[in-house]
Formats: structure tokens, sequence, C-alpha cells
């Protein structure tokens, strides 16, 4: 009897450590993004579930280059970034920005090809279209 709840838990864990692992070993690339506030001739997001990461690559047109280059000397043409994600349902989110009183976050859904930002101030959320994306892939890692 102790065998038998011996081997249903062992292959309960092994069942369940398979399953969240094919889960997270898969990667979204969203890609030709369109912004309504500015213009971009590359923008593309890469959600990796596995490494919990998203790694954003972006080229600004000259228009927005121009505007945002005027107040920064900073801001370069070409740019990439990478933010922590975490995933809740069908919901992935990247790290919060900001103060524990106010902060943002993107937000993706899984086959959904908008990305919203989600702002919280003093405990009030709200969730407002940022970004539409003409194409999505999704890629499964093999091991």
């Amino acid at each position: 009897m102790k065998k038998n709840k011996f081997l249903n838990f062992l292959y309960l864990i092994i069942l369940s450590s398979f399953t969240v692992s094919s889960l997270n070993a898969e990667i979204i690339i969203l890609s030709a993004c369109d912004n309504k506030k500015d213009g971009f001739l590359k923008n593309e997001y890469i959600l990796d579930l596995e490494k919990s990461l998203m790694t954003r690559n972006f080229v600004y047109n000259d228009k927005t280059f121009k505007k945002y280059r005027v107040t920064d000397l900073s801001v370069k043409k070409e740019n990439t970034s990478t933010k922590f994600i975490y995933q809740e349902n069908d919901k992935i989110l990247t790290d919060k920005i900001g103060y524990p009183q106010f902060y943002t976050q993107l937000l993706f859904e899984i086959d959904n090809p908008n990305i919203m930002i989600k702002t919280a101030i003093n405990n009030e959320e709200g969730i407002s279209f940022m970004s539409s994306c003409k194409k999505i892939e999704r890629f499964e890692k093999e091991s």
C-alpha cells in the first residue's frame, strides 16, 4: 500500500514538472507593432516565458527620433530594452516600474495582438491601449 502511494506521488511530481516546463518553454514574438503616439521603423516584443524576460527591439522613424532628440541627447535611433515578466493565467505582465503608490507595467494577453499599459495610482488601476501588432509568432523550445 505504501509503495502504491509513493509511486502515485512520484508520478504526480514528474507529470506536474513536465507540464510546467512545457508551458514555460515558449517564445512569443509580436512584431510590426504600431503605436498611437510614436512612429517606428521597427517595433517588436520578444517574450521568453522560460527565462521570464521581455526584450523590446525598436527603431524610431525620423520624425519621432527628432522629437525625442531635441529634449534628450542620449536618445538613440535604434534601441533594445529588457524587462522581467511573469504570467497570470492568460496574461503576461512586465515588472512594475515606479513607486508603490504609482506604477506602470505592460500587459500582454496570449494570442492577442494588442499591447496594453496598466497604470496604478494609490491602488486605483487603469488599463489603456498602447500598441497593436500585425504579427504574432509562437515557438516552442525543444530540449
